[in-house]
């Protein structure tokens, strides 16, 4: 059994004995409801008795803003759990999509976690990442971007990301994904112990077995899905 709770703009699932947090932040449009997007995900998680925060974000051009709003809330909930627990315990950072790109540039550069599991980085320009942003902004004559920018983020990681311990995960089927430029810019640093690891799928993998499940039933269920979220959920564990 486990409590949930709805914590700043974060969702809570708390086991009564966790062993480790996971601290997860999902891709952008999918975060907006981790707990339908990635139901499956978290329910592979909480069955291993990790106790999970998922962070709830709307998209916006300011990822630097979503990134420090979202540690302030970690942070914030983990003061919760612990004084609810009576004990601190590790925390395990998690995150899909652009959610990996917002752990990366925390505040904290990483240092309040035992370790960082990526899963299909995606650090796409605005243009790229937003249909017809490009030719509106031709059209209109202005420019966006993200803030960081895709070229700024990777500067960011190497000078201020610390965490050493890192899983990269991508999927062989995957065309948003760019695990290799996040990979070759942290094997730069002094004692990087980062790993990379190809897997099965596309870039929705996690997310789309909730949301089938959710809008379908259980017989519209991918094994290949089912499967990759196991693998995933024991990767956590087991990457040191």
């Amino acid at each position: 059994m486990y409590f949930t709770k709805f914590q700043f703009n974060t969702n809570c699932y708390w086991p009564s004995n966790p062993k480790k947090i996971i601290e997860f932040i999902g891709g952008s449009y999918l975060a907006t409801r981790p707990d339908f997007a990635y139901k499956r995900f978290i329910e592979n998680l909480l069955k291993k008795n990790y106790a999970v925060h998922a962070y709830r974000y709307i998209p916006q051009f300011d990822h630097q803003e979503i990134s420090s709003n979202a540690w302030k809330d970690f942070t914030n909930c983990k003061k919760v759990l612990f004084k609810r627990i009576s004990k601190e315990i590790k925390t395990v950072r998690v995150g899909h999509s652009l959610g990996c790109k917002l752990h990366l540039i925390s505040p904290d550069g990483g240092r309040n976690c035992e370790k960082f599991i990526s899963i299909s980085f995606n650090n796409f320009s605005a243009n790229n990442s937003i249909p017809l942003l490009k030719k509106i902004s031709q059209k209109f004559e202005f420019r966006s971007e993200f803030s960081p920018s895709p070229k700024k983020t990777l500067n960011i990681i190497n000078n201020t990301y610390i965490q050493n311990k890192n899983l990269l995960i991508k999927f062989n089927d995957d065309k948003l994904d760019q695990t290799e430029s996040l990979l070759s810019t942290l094997k730069l640093r002094r004692n990087d112990n980062t790993k990379g690891l190809i897997m099965k799928g596309n870039h929705t993998l996690i997310a789309s077995a909730g949301i089938r499940e959710d809008l379908l039933g259980e017989w519209a269920d991918d094994d290949l899905k089912r499967k990759t979220i196991e693998k995933i959920s024991h990767l956590i564990d087991d990457f040191t």
